[in-house]
Order: structure tokens, then sequence, then C-alpha cells
């Protein structure tokens, strides 16, 4: 009678905690967990589970893995790093921006949706669901974007970002563990936004960054004159446009226009400045160089931007590398706007971020504090 009582107490925690996922939402887009995965797989196999555990004195192999569990978060805290929260946390929802390499790790009933980016499970024992789908997860499988996982009886689990950046929902009991070792672009988006050279998109997550995203080159555009500090400048110019794909009532008439004028850009082919065509490496690190005063519209063929860059001292050999083997995403023109204050101007002991400071951009109080923000390495 005891183990049957006990039995049914683990199989009312399951229940609970899949009560707590449906707590959450879900729609036509976002079915929660189907009935008949419940019925014939989850159940089932969580009671065949819980009644080894108790015939095998499982209650003190659990706690033995609990106890594991714990001392390794009690090794990391100590060593300052990571963030945890305890199981009684279940279904108190959590949003963060992550970088490659950061791991949440997570017990029974901890629960995470993907919003952006990508992130991976690792499975050491147990198992995870896919509640959306109604599905176990394989250890080493990305997760779908927006669907809510879980990690079921008995678990131990790992989830870990595999993007650049990555921006995760989580509740329930886990420990953050922090990769060190990535350049962290969450941080430097946020250290440029509080010098309001950077701002976000209309996304309802993750800051409205969404440094997951390939950048339009009238974005790539819009986002250095901001980091400029010329936005205003931008805006009060009242310059037809030179382009012909540029109307003269469209949103980034005056931008293209002003950017045109300073010697930023001349546009591609044909007379035409392609806003929605996908921004590159190359045309990024390009418009960075003639705006810090390396080069000019004059100079037309962008293909050895990198190389001319690295040159000069605004990108590192590590830089030049990493735009050479990624898709140029949002996340890097955040990175190649930060590092491009540091940038010696040329002829001068001048940085940009002196410069801009010398204009009332910024003070310089506010500069060492958005330094401050970024602590991770440079590439």
């Amino acid at each position: 009678m005891k183990h049957r009582k006990t039995v049914l107490s683990l199989l009312l925690t399951a229940a609970l905690l899949l009560g707590s996922a449906a707590a959450v939402g879900g729609g036509a887009d976002d079915p929660l967990i189907s009935l008949d995965y419940l019925q014939t797989v989850f159940a089932p196999k969580a009671e065949s589970a819980a009644q080894e555990r108790l015939d095998a004195s499982g209650q003190a192999a659990y706690a033995a893995q609990e106890a594991r569990w714990r001392a390794a978060v009690a090794s990391v805290d100590a060593a300052g790093g990571g963030d945890t929260a305890a199981a009684e946390s279940v279904g108190v929802w959590t949003e963060a921006r992550l970088k490659r390499g950061d791991t949440l790790t997570g017990v029974t009933g901890t629960q995470v949706s993907v919003l952006a980016g990508d992130v991976a499970v690792r499975i050491y024992s147990g198992a995870a669901v896919d509640a959306t789908d109604g599905v176990e997860l394989r250890s080493g499988a990305s997760l779908p974007l927006r669907h809510r996982c879980l990690a079921a009886e008995d678990a131990a689990v790992e989830f870990v970002v595999t993007s650049r950046t990555a921006v995760l929902n989580y509740c329930g009991g886990y420990h953050f563990t922090a990769s060190t070792a990535e350049p962290d672009y969450n941080a430097i988006a946020s250290a440029l936004k509080s010098l309001s050279l950077f701002r976000g998109t209309d996304t309802g997550y993750g800051d409205g960054f969404d440094l997951e995203r390939t950048p339009t080159r009238l974005q790539a555009l819009v986002m250095l004159i901001r980091m400029l500090g010329e936005e205003d400048a931008a805006l009060a110019c009242t310059s037809p446009s030179p382009f012909k794909d540029i109307a003269n009532n469209h949103w980034g008439r005056a931008y293209v226009a002003y950017a045109f004028e300073k010697g930023y850009t001349n546009g591609v082919e044909d007379n035409k400045f392609a806003p929605d065509r996908a921004a590159s490496a190359d045309m990024y690190v390009e418009f960075v160089l003639r705006a810090l005063g390396y080069s000019s519209t004059a100079q037309t063929d962008i293909s050895d931007a990198a190389d001319r860059a690295m040159a000069v001292g605004v990108i590192t050999s590590g830089e030049r590398e990493a735009l050479l083997a990624n898709d140029f995403l949002r996340a890097d023109v955040a990175y190649l706007s930060w590092y491009a204050l540091g940038a010696p101007l040329p002829g001068t002991l001048q940085t940009l971020h002196e410069k801009l400071e010398a204009a009332g951009t910024f003070t310089a109080s506010a500069y060492e504090s958005a330094l401050a923000r970024v602590r991770s390495p440079r590439l």
C-alpha cells in the first residue's frame, strides 16, 4: 500500500508539472502535449520508472542523483558563476538573452522555450519531451523554435546555446552556467543602447535587439549613422533621394540622402541603393572605414574591406576570420560598431569615442559605464 501511495504521488507530481505547462497557454499553432502521449507513453514510463526506483532502493538513488546535481551547482556558485532557482519556482517564466556556450541545467519539471537562436539538449538520464508536438527529444537535438520542452521523469538534462546568441524562456528548477570564452554580443548591444547608439526593433522579446537576424542594407546604414551619433543630422536632411529605388516618401529617404552626401554610400548597380538586400560583412566594414575616414566612395571594390580594416587596426585578425567564416548578422553590426568606438582616427591620436564625447553625443563617464557592461573577450 505504501508503494502504491508513493507511485501515485510521483504520478500526481508529473501531472502537476504538465498542468503548469498548460497554465502558461497554448493555441492552434502551439498545441500542448497530446492526451494520447500522456496516456500511452509518458504515464506508463513514469509509473514504471517510479516502481523500479522503489523496488531497487530507488529513493536512495534519486536522492543521490539530486545530491550530485546540488553539489555541482554549489561548486559553480562557490566559483562565483551561474544562477540557480529552486524546483519550487515551476510556473514562473523568465526570459534571458544568452550567448554560445551558456548552459541551463534542468531537473524534472524544468521547462524551456527557444524564442530565437539555436539551443541543443543533452540528456544524461531520464527523458526530455517536446510538449508542443508530444514527442521525446533525442540527446543532441536542436530545440524547435517556440516549442515548449521539458525535463521529464528523473531527468538530468542540459540545454546548451549553440548559436552566437539566443533568447530563451524558462521556468522550474534550473542552474545557469555562463560561458566566458565567447564574445557577449548581448552585452555589447546593451552597452551601445545605453549610449543611444543602438536601438531594437518592434520584436516583443529579447529587448528587440534581433541579433540573430540578417540586417538589410538600409538597416545596416541606419545603425551605422546612429552609431556615429549623426541620426538627428540625418533626419534633418531635406535632400531628395539620390537613388531610384528609394522614393522621396520612403521612410529611409533622409538616412540614405544624408549618407550619400557624407560619402558613406554610393549605392549599387543601376543607380539603386537596394534597401532590402541583405547586408554583407564587406559592405558594413566598408561603411565603417568610410565613416572613420579610412576610405571613401571612390573605393568601388569592397571585397578586401576586411583586409584593409585589419591593416589600419579597426578589426583584429580574429575578427577578420570570423567575418569570413560566419553569416553576417545584426550581432556582427553591434560588435563592429562597438569596437569601432575605440578605433583610432586617421592622422590623429583621437579615437572615435573621444570624438563623439567632444561633440556631446555622450559623456566620458557614460562611455566608461558602457565599457563596464562588456566583460567578454574580443576575437
